[in-house]
């Protein structure tokens, strides 16, 4: 958004958090920019407010923007249908339209009486701008077990996520190698992270392990298989194609919330897409550097489960629609401004 020129009042990556307790230490920072952006829809009267995600900051917008005749689209929902699907009424009452990037969300939404269109997954834009094709079909050729396997480690794109995340994934590599002498890893970095920041959790490493910074479909395109951290990471590794094992891990006490108000059966993308578990997923106390080689090492000695595990993430690749969702969400947004 910056590079197309779009004027930054505060950077997403200083107000986003994982969980519950972990969100204290970004409330003047959070309170602040509520402000700011309740001033500008007073005072600037804007056309169109987009909402993207984010709905206990976002939905207070919302309430802010209908009392101010001021249109709202909501783009890319909060997972309602994941916990707390109370909010829905909200949503119903404060957002003039709901666009939505996961096909189950559309008929969840238009079952509770919510304007909604589906318009594929913006990822799919991304994949297709990437001008990378998947070399999957070649690796698959590749006889179990692999000789010099290489391991994408997808620690998340948040300081919690990295910190909680990638000390366990560097040593499952570790564990790893003992088994496979010249075992590679890449470490695509996120956007939102410094690689000054993410250095120090490999720099002591017995792995050869490479941050790359820049087109993460071309990075998991060189991987035979990936330790993803759940969220939007889990689809970009499934568009690919590769092999994977999803992690997740917060605080004890956000774990315990979440699991008294979470309404749906897998935590990863990927497994609610397919409506199954296609892949495995570690939760809090089975993030165990052990677990996480011995899930890998599955993929990578096992030609079935592999083979299996491929030919279901195509099925969700094809899911996640041709591409354009961008394209149809701008020209709702147009329409929504007359």
């Amino acid at each position: 958004m910056e590079r197309a020129g779009v004027k930054i009042l505060m950077p997403s990556s200083e107000m986003a958090v994982v969980g519950v307790t972990e969100v204290f230490g970004r409330l003047r920072t959070i309170f602040g920019a509520r402000k700011e952006l309740k001033s500008i829809l007073k005072n600037h009267n804007p056309d169109l407010l987009i909402l993207l995600d984010y709905p206990e900051f976002n939905l207070n917008l919302a309430k802010i923007a209908n009392r101010l005749k001021v249109p709202v689209l909501y783009y890319i929902s909060p997972q309602v249908w994941a916990w707390r699907r109370g909010r829905v009424r909200k949503i119903a009452r404060r957002v003039g339209r709901m666009v939505v990037i996961l096909p189950f969300e559309e008929p969840f939404y238009r079952e509770r009486g919510v304007k909604v269109d589906y318009v594929g997954h913006p990822l799919m834009d991304a994949f297709e701008a990437s001008n990378v094709r998947s070399t999957r079909s070649v690796m698959d050729n590749e006889k179990a077990p692999l000789p010099n396997p290489v391991i994408g480690l997808l620690p998340g794109s948040r300081k919690e996520e990295v910190q909680n995340l990638l000390p366990v994934m560097v040593k499952s590599a570790e564990i790893l190698k003992e088994r496979y002498k010249e075992i590679r890893c890449l470490l695509p970095l996120a956007e939102t992270l410094d690689i000054e920041f993410v250095k120090p959790f490999i720099d002591n490493s017995m792995v050869d392990i490479e941050i790359v910074q820049g087109n993460i479909y071309e990075v998991l395109n060189h991987c035979h298989a990936a330790l993803v951290t759940s969220g939007t990471a889990t689809l970009e590794t499934a568009i690919m194609g590769v092999p994977m094992v999803i992690v997740y891990k917060i605080s004890l006490i956000s774990f315990w919330v979440a699991r008294m108000v979470i309404k749906v059966p897998y935590i990863g993308l990927v497994n609610l897409v397919a409506g199954k578990e296609v892949v495995p997923e570690l939760h809090q106390d089975d993030v165990l550097p052990e677990r996480l080689a011995d899930e890998i090492l599955k993929v990578l000695e096992d030609e079935g489960i592999r083979e299996n595990m491929i030919k279901n993430l195509m099925k969700v690749k094809e899911a996640l629609g041709k591409g354009g969702a961008s394209q149809r969400t701008a020209e709702l947004a147009l329409g929504m401004m007359g």
